[in-house]
């Protein structure tokens, strides 16, 4: 039977305090959702003592049904020289009427003296006494160790008796923290072993990745023994981030053997890590291990050529069973065949000797030469493709569109743009204003598009890149523009290319809602079959 690990997420918590980020009430229970639902152990929800949010957002959270994660509040030991009863923060822990709470304590005698200004012995009172006042209450309570690895080479005496106080006021785990992010996976291997060996109680790991350690020391310590496991989903927390679950977990359920999620839900480790992504409004790492848009993506001939012949020779897993997909980029080193496989997805009956198929192939080295490149915007490849086999039909048509442009201290906005479309011989007309002309454009086309096509509203872009192809050129060089689209579930790319650069845009705006309304149909006629 495989070893249980229990995953802890801190994304409410510790990746809150993540330069950027700032969750609403509602954003924090669709992440509690999202997580109950993939299966990890806790979710750390913050601290009801810290703001009036956190404390709404537990009352939000209290009529949740959760299926398999504990939600667990977080605070500190008592305040030195004090009683636990009257600590304010230690009360306001019970509000969050949580099964599990997650109590913090120093572990390093530096800190003691010189940081919270208390003797090494009232800490050790403050952290049994803590703990012990919650299993008073009933709660299941995770001892988290600050600084432990840091107190443990400087004082491994006082770490550990730091660990004993937590467990004779009856902790139930005891999470060994790596705070400063500066160890390396042998020193944590080698400290969290000694751990496990000298006490019986459950023992965890929490890693910060400002050395880029965080995912490798949490595996160590679980080589070494630990347990449990607390992390970021996606890995974003203070200064350069949290251990990444996204990564620790298929490491150690797929590769290791270990027991981390429920089985059935690691296909959908990718879509929940770009639903984070979207809620808290940043960009997904593309090159970030199993979930990350590049994970399983090739450019190469000879590699492709690999991967089309055995996939296990450039891939170390089978991307369907984390929910991604194996992508193949199209450049001047990826070869006739990784064309033919993007033709093939639209017509599969076409081979490489066939006529429509050289039509392709040239309508695409003419685009190349002028200025279009589909590495990293397959979608218009896509496009092009079922424009040159008839199996296109534009959705709507551009009657004609202005833009306007403003002082930006004269109005909140630089530009604004007014549009007309035509949808099946009805016409719109909007308008909408917006940071830039580009900005102001989308979002007029968007506004008039949602009229007829409601499932927009959804669809934002998420990337905007712009590069000049002849810098001798000056202004009148021509540009590429690419573009990055999502509708919180799928991601993808497009391009296009001018002399004028709100033209370029444009040819991707275009393209980048035309491939959305594409994809929408194709998987309506899917589950209608």
């Amino acid at each position: 039977m495989p070893m249980k690990v229990d995953i802890f997420d801190s994304t409410l918590r510790d990746g809150a305090q993540a330069e950027g980020i700032s969750f609403s009430v509602e954003d924090k229970v669709k992440i509690v959702k999202a997580l109950d639902q993939l299966g990890v152990a806790y979710i750390e929800a913050g601290n009801p003592g810290s703001n009036p949010k956190d404390l709404e957002f537990f009352k939000r959270v209290e009529r949740l049904d959760l299926k398999q994660a504990k939600l667990t509040a977080f605070g500190s030991t008592r305040r030195r020289d004090s009683r636990v009863e009257d600590d304010n923060n230690v009360q306001s822990l019970l509000t969050a009427n949580t099964p599990a709470v997650a109590i913090f304590g120093k572990t390093w005698d530096f800190h003691v003296t010189d940081i919270i200004k208390t003797t090494v012995d009232e800490n050790l009172s403050m952290i049994q006494d803590t703990i012990h006042f919650f299993k008073q209450k009933g709660k299941e309570v995770i001892f988290d160790a600050e600084h432990f690895f840091d107190g443990y080479k400087s004082n491994p005496a006082y770490a550990l008796k730091a660990l004993e106080a937590a467990i004779a006021g009856g902790a139930d785990c005891l999470v060994l923290c790596e705070t400063n992010g500066g160890a390396f996976p042998s020193e944590v291997y080698e400290i969290t072993k000694k751990v496990v060996e000298s006490f019986s109680v459950p023992v965890g790991i929490h890693c910060h990745n400002d050395c880029g350690m965080a995912v490798a020391n949490s595996i160590m310590a679980v080589e070494a023994g630990a347990s449990h496991v607390q992390g970021t989903y996606i890995g974003f927390g203070e200064r350069c981030g949290n251990a990444n679950l996204s990564t620790i977990i298929p490491n150690l359920q797929l590769k290791k053997g270990y027991d981390c999620i429920p089985k059935e839900q690691i296909q959908n480790l990718t879509s929940v890590a770009r639903l984070m992504a979207e809620i808290a409004n940043i960009t997904l790492d593309e090159r970030d291990p199993y979930i990350g848009n590049s994970a399983f993506a090739h450019k190469g001939g000879m590699h492709i050529d690999g991967v089309n012949k055995a996939s296990h020779s450039f891939e170390h897993i089978n991307p369907e069973l984390v929910g991604n997909e194996r992508r193949f980029l199209m450049s001047e080193v990826s070869g006739r065949t990784t064309i033919l496989s993007k033709i093939q997805k639209v017509n599969p009956t076409l081979t490489k000797d066939s006529q429509e198929t050289q039509m392709i192939m040239d309508r695409l080295k003419e685009l190349e030469h002028m200025g279009y490149q589909f590495e990293g915007a397959e979608s218009t490849f896509e496009l092009v493709i079922r424009k040159q086999l008839g199996k296109y039909k534009p959705f709507f048509e551009l009657e004609h569109f202005k833009i306007i442009g403003e002082q930006p201290s004269q109005s909140e906005y630089s530009s604004s743009a007014l549009i007309k479309v035509k949808v099946d011989g009805k016409c719109e007309i909007t308008a909408a204003e917006g940071d830039g002309p580009v900005n102001a454009l989308d979002k007029a086309l968007r506004k008039a598009l949602e009229v007829f096509y409601p499932e927009l509203s959804k669809v934002h872009l998420t990337d905007y890149k712009v590069r000049v192809m002849d810098t001798q050129a000056a202004t009148a060089a021509k540009v590429r523009v690419l573009l990055e689209s999502t509708d919180g579930e799928s991601i993808w790319s497009t391009v296009g290319v001018s002399t004028d650069i709100i033209e370029a845009s444009w040819i991707a705006l275009v393209d980048s809602i035309e491939y959305k309304l594409i994809k929408d149909i194709e998987q309506k006629f899917k589950a209608y079959l």
